[in-house]
C-alpha cells in the first residue's frame, strides 16, 4: 500500500470536509452548516490523527453535549479505524467528574464525592436557609446552577443573574456548607474543574495532544474557560459548530464562544461546510435568506446538488383551530412518519394533541410529557376534581401542600382521618383540623379550606375558564410552576384556553372534567396500536432530526418570535431557532399563521411573524389572506409618492429587526429603501 495514499474513509468526503480533515496547525473552527456532514468529518478527523498522523488514541479528548452523542461518536470511530478504543469520549460534564475524581484531591475534593442532582441542591438550601418557601428555594437553586454555567462564584457580580439581594449570601453559605460535606452539585462539575487546572494546570494539561469540541455553539463561558485551561500551546484544538445553530441560550450556551474562538485561539483556521446533503434548493434559500438578517453570525450559504424542490406553502389561518384542521387535512395522504409539526412551546401541543385523538389520528410527542400528563396541567385538573368532589382523597393528597402550605404528610393523613367524621368531605375536614393542627400546618390546612369555599362559591358565578384563571393563580400555582420553568405558565394558559364556551356551574365542570379524561383514554388506546405516526416536536427539540415533509406553525409576533420588546440578541436567537426549523425539512416545508389565538380564555389579535417578511416571496406559495393592514398598507405596486424623489411604486418589502422596509422603483429610474415608519411617503389614491 502507497502510504501517501488517503486511506479509504476520506473518499466518500466532499472537499471542504477533506480539508478540515487534513488541516494541521494549532487550531480550526469548522463552521457545519446544517446538513453538511459534520459528524463524518469529526470522526474522520479522529480517525485520521490515528492513523496517519500516530497520535496514540488515549492522547486524544473529543468532547460532546450529549451522552447519547458521544456514544454515536464512539461507535463511528471504533469501526472507522481499529485500536482507537482509548480515544476519551465524553460530555464535558463526564470528563469533569473524570478528572475531579483523579486528580480532585489537590484542591481538597475526594473521589468518594456524590454529584447533587436538582433536588439535592434545594435539600441542602433549605438546611442553610430559615423559613424559604419550596418557590425561594427552587429559585435559589436555578441562580446558582445559572451563575455557575457563567463561571461566577458567590464574590463575584450576580446582578446579571439576579437582582435578589439574598442571593450572594445565600450562593456563600450554599457553597461553604456544600464543600464541608465533600460533594459538588452539577456546574461544579466544570467550575471545581476549571479551579484544579488553575491550581495544578499541570495535573491535565498536556496529557491530550489532540483536544475535539462537538456542537461548540453549545457551551457555555464555563466551559469555554475550561477548555481554555486544558488546552497549551502544543495542543491541537479543533472545535465544530454552526453559530447559526446557537439556540440554547436558556441553558447557558453562549454564541459570542463560537463567533469569538479565532481571537481567542491565534492562529486558528476556518473551513466552512456549506455543501447541504439534506434539504431541497428552495428550502434552504428560505433558512439562508432569513438567517443572513443576523448581525451576530460569521457568514456562509449553504448550497446543495439536490433540485429545486417545491416551493414552500404558507398558509394564513383564522384561528389555532383552522390552524389544527389544516394539519389533519394535510395529512390525510396518509404521510404520517414522514411529516412532524413544529411549534415554539409546549402549550400549542394541545390543540393538535386534542384534534388528532378524536381523528384518530396516530402521533407520537417528542421531548414532553401529553399536554394533560403535565405535572402542572395535573395539579389545576386535581384541584378542578376536588371542586367536583370533595371526597377525592387522590386529588386531595396531590394539591393539598401544593405549593407548600406546611401541611406535610403527617398533617394530610390526619385530615384524611377526620374525613370519615364529615360524610368524607377532606374540604370539611380541613377546617376541622385547622383547630387542632400546630403552627403552620393549622394555618395552612384553614388556608386551602378557605381556597375551595372562595373557588366553589366562583363556581357558580364565573364561566368555566374564567374560574379556572382564578383556580391557577389564587392557589399560587400559576407563580409557583412559572418560577420553575415559564413554559409550564404557557400550559397552564392553554388549558384555560381548553375550558373556554364551558359555561358555569357543576355540570359544566363535570362535563370538562369528563372531556379531559376521555381525551386521556383516547390517547392510552391510540398507543397500543401499530403503524406509523405524525411527530408533534418543539422547535429546540428538533435539533439533530429531519423529516421529509416539516409543517411550522404558529409563526405570529409575540408567539415566534416571542414578545415585541425583545432585545437584538434575542430576536436573533429566536432567527436561529427558526433556521434550525426550517433546515429539518427534506424536500416539503408548510408554514402556517394565525389571526387569531386565545390568551388566557380570551380571544387576542395576532400579527404575522416578523420573519415571514424575510423571505423572498418567489419562494413561496401563498394561501389564505394576510390580515388587513400587517404591511402597514405598502404591499408590492403600492404607488406612492416622495417630495424629494418623485412617483413611484414599492417592487419589494421586508422586515428588518421588526420595522417593516420597502424598496421603491421611481419613474426616474431611481430606487430607494425606506423604513415608511419614518419616512415622509404619501399613498397615492389612499388616505394617509
Amino acid at each position: 500500500m502507497n502510504p501517501d495514499a488517503l486511506p479509504a474513509y476520506l473518499g466518500p468526503l466532499n472537499d471542504s470536509q477533506r480539508e478540515a480533515v487534513l488541516h494541521e496547525g494549532r487550531a480550526l473552527l469548522i463552521l457545519a452548516g446544517a446538513g453538511s456532514g459534520k459528524t463524518r468529518v469529526i470522526t474522520s478527523k479522529i480517525a485520521y490523527l490515528i492513523d496517519r498522523k500516530g497520535y496514540d488514541p488515549r492522547g486524544i479528548l473529543a468532547v460532546t453535549f450529549t451522552n447519547k452523542a458521544a456514544g454515536e461518536m464512539r461507535e463511528r470511530v471504533a469501526r472507522t479505524v481499529p485500536g482507537s478504543e482509548g480515544v476519551a469520549i465524553r460530555t464535558f460534564h463526564s470528563f469533569g467528574a473524570w478528572a475531579l475524581r483523579r486528580y480532585g484531591g489537590r484542591i481538597g475534593i475526594q473521589p468518594s464525592f456524590t454529584i447533587y442532582d436538582d433536588d439535592d441542591v434545594v435539600s441542602l438550601l433549605q438546611s442553610v436557609t430559615e423559613g424559604a418557601s419550596r418557590r425561594d428555594l427552587d429559585a435559589y437553586a436555578h441562580w446558582i446552577g445559572r451563575a455557575k454555567d457563567y463561571g461566577l462564584g458567590p464574590d463575584d457580580d450576580l446582578l446579571p443573574i439576579s437582582a435578589d439581594p439574598q442571593l450572594p449570601s445565600i450562593y456563600r453559605a450554599y457553597e461553604s456548607r456544600l464543600r464541608e460535606i465533600g460533594n459538588v452539585d452539577f456546574g461544579d462539575l466544570i467550575l471545581r474543574c476549571l479551579e484544579l487546572l488553575r491550581a495544578e494546570p499541570a495535573a491535565i494539561r498536556g496529557r491530550f495532544r489532540a483536544v475535539l469540541v462537538d456542537e461548540y455553539q453549545d457551551s457555555n463561558v464555563a466551559q469555554y474557560e475550561l477548555l481554555k485551561e486544558l488546552v497549551d500551546p502544543s495542543t491541537y484544538l479543533c472545535v465544530v459548530g454552526d453559530d447559526d445553530q446557537s439556540i440554547y441560550r436558556f441553558r447557558g450556551a453562549e454564541v459570542r464562544n463560537i463567533l469569538t474562538f479565532a481571537d481567542a485561539f491565534p492562529g486558528t483556521s476556518v473551513v466552512r461546510l456549506e455543501e447541504n446533503y439534506r434539504s431541497t434548493r428552495n428550502i434552504l434559500a428560505i433558512a439562508s435568506s432569513v438567517v443572513a438578517n443576523n448581525k451576530g453570525r460569521l457568514g456562509k450559504t449553504l448550497w446543495t446538488q439536490k433540485p429545486e424542490g417545491k416551493k414552500a406553502l404558507l398558509v394564513y389561518l383564522r384561528s389555532h383551530e383552522e390552524e389544527a384542521e389544516l394539519v389533519a387535512e394535510l395529512l390525510r395522504d396518509g404521510r404520517l412518519e414522514e411529516t412532524a409539526v413544529l411549534y415554539r412551546t409546549n402549550a400549542q401541543s394541545h390543540a393538535f394533541e386534542t384534534l388528532f385523538a378524536q381523528r384518530g389520528i396516530p402521533y407520537r410527542l417528542v421531548g414532553s410529557l401529553r399536554f394533560y400528563e403535565r405535572e402542572e396541567i395535573k395539579d389545576a385538573t386535581s384541584l378542578l376534581a376536588l371542586l367536583a368532589n370533595p371526597r377525592d382523597e387522590v386529588a386531595f393528597r396531590r394539591i393539598v401542600n401544593k405549593p407548600v402550605r406546611g401541611v406535610g404528610g403527617a398533617s394530610a393523613e390526619r385530615i384524611v382521618a377526620l374525613a370519615a367524621g364529615h360524610a368524607g368531605d377532606l374540604k370539611a375536614a380541613a377546617s376541622a383540623a385547622a383547630r387542632s393542627l400546630p403552627g403552620r400546618a393549622g394555618e395552612g390546612a384553614r388556608a386551602f379550606a378557605r381556597l375551595l369555599d372562595d373557588l366553589g362559591t366562583a363556581l357558580d358565578e364565573l364561566p368555566l375558564s374564567e374560574l379556572l384563571t382564578k383556580l391557577v393563580t389564587a392557589s399560587g400555582l400559576l407563580e409557583f410552576h412559572r418560577l420553575k420553568d415559564p413554559q409550564k405558565a404557557r400550559n397552564l394558559e392553554e388549558l384555560v384556553n381548553a375550558a373556554v364556551g364551558y359555561g358555569a356551574g357543576r355540570e359544566a365542570l363535570a362535563q370538562f372534567l369528563e372531556r379531559i379524561e376521555l381525551d386521556r383514554s383516547s390517547i392510552s388506546e391510540e398507543e397500543g396500536k401499530p403503524g406509523d405516526r405524525v411527530t408533534l416536536i418543539t422547535m429546540h427539540n428538533t435539533k439533530g432530526l429531519e423529516f421529509d415533509r416539516v409543517v411550522i406553525t404558529g409563526l405570529e409576533d409575540d408567539l415566534f418570535p416571542g414578545r415585541r420588546d425583545l432585545l437584538d440578541d434575542a430576536v436573533e436567537e429566536e432567527r436561529r431557532l427558526f433556521y434550525v426549523s426550517v433546515t429539518r425539512a427534506r424536500e416539503e416545508l408548510v408554514l402556517t399563521t394565525c389571526r387569531t389565538r386565545l390568551v388566557w380564555g380570551r380571544t387576542a389579535r395576532m400579527e404575522p411573524s416578523r420573519f415571514l417578511f424575510e423571505i423572498p416571496e418567489e419562494l413561496l406559495r401563498v394561501e389564505g389572506r394576510p390580515p388587513a393592514g400587517d404591511s402597514g398598507g405598502y404591499e408590492v405596486g403600492t404607488e406612492i409618492y416622495h417630495d424629494e424623489y418623485g412617483s413611484g411604486t414599492v417592487f419589494k418589502r421586508w422586515y428588518n429587526e421588526g420595522e417593516l422596509v420597502v424598496q421603491v422603483l421611481f419613474e426616474s429610474g431611481m430606487t430607494a429603501r425606506f423604513i415608511p415608519k419614518y419616512a415622509r411617503l404619501e399613498r397615492i389614491g389612499q388616505d394617509g
